[in-house]
């Protein structure tokens, strides 16, 4: 049977290497090849909202100019689109800003779209922890400006908008999206955002973005967990092409930092997650 181009046999994938791991951190009892490849365990605690994101040596994390710029950042690790993608089978949401949904014309959130040759495994995760098939896609966006036909849009999705959002989106949304009315004018406030997805049941969510997005809910204190793959790469920076680091748009030193503690740290060959 012949397999499709992206598609290739996932014997194929070296397992990450454990280097270290606090003790007693949450397990989810992952499927034993999923375990096997992500080199040991992996859950969460709920509620819990935790952040993924791929940065290059000297913190690039997103170029605007190049389309799906974190592919590139990445190195084509394909064991970095596994856990991206491992991530996402643990998620009942996976929360997005408007600029990331924009940057990834043809972007489908979900765990088989980051890795396929896991797909199977990541349903089976699903099941077991008695999901949905796929995760939510919540994209924010207090502005309403988004591509309404976006693909990423087509299954499952919410817009958490402005009331002066969702009347420019009016009824241009597919019937799979929901706009999701949070305050009246733009921005809107991360604390009620989170509160919105929480009430509807989604008690684990992971966000992808963009770096002004995880700099509001950081600063809101609403960040649980971050996924920091270290990729062997220097992205550089000019004057006249900015490139985004992991926080933009909030600012943290001078006066008090967000103190970070390490719990897990993996290699997949010079990547470090």
């Amino acid at each position: 049977m012949n397999q499709p181009a992206d598609v290739r046999p996932l014997e194929t994938l070296q397992p990450l290497e454990l280097l270290f791991e606090t003790p007693g951190l949450a397990d989810f009892g992952l499927p034993l090849e999923l375990a096997e490849l992500y080199g040991g365990s992996l859950g969460f605690l709920e509620p819990r909202l935790y952040a993924n994101f791929v940065a290059s040596v000297d913190g690039v994390v997103a170029i605007p100019t190049e389309t799906e710029s974190s592919q590139m950042i990445a190195a084509g690790s394909k064991r970095d689109r596994f856990v991206m993608g491992l991530l996402r089978a643990c998620a009942d949401a996976v929360l997005i800003g408007a600029g990331t949904l924009h940057a990834s014309p043809r972007g489908q959130w979900t765990a088989e779209h980051a890795y396929p040759p896991a797909a199977p495994l990541y349903a089976e995760l699903r099941r077991l922890r008695n999901r949905p098939a796929r995760p939510t896609l919540a994209v924010v966006s207090g502005s309403g400006r988004i591509d309404p036909h976006h693909p990423g849009l087509a299954e499952r999705a919410l817009v958490l908008t402005s009331e002066q959002g969702a009347a420019r989106l009016g009824d241009r949304l597919p019937r799979s999206a929901t706009i999701v009315p949070i305050g009246s004018e733009s921005p809107i406030d991360p604390v009620a955002t989170i509160e919105a997805l929480r009430a509807g049941g989604h008690t684990l969510i992971l966000c992808e973005g963009g770096p002004t997005l995880f700099g509001e809910l950081t600063a809101a204190g609403l960040v649980d967990e971050l996924f920091l793959t270290l990729s062997p790469l220097l992205a550089g920076r000019s004057a006249t092409d900015r490139r985004l680091s992991l926080v933009e748009g909030t600012e943290f030193l001078p006066g008090s930092g967000v103190d970070c503690k390490l719990l897990t740290l993996r290699r997949a060959g010079s990547h470090t997650s």
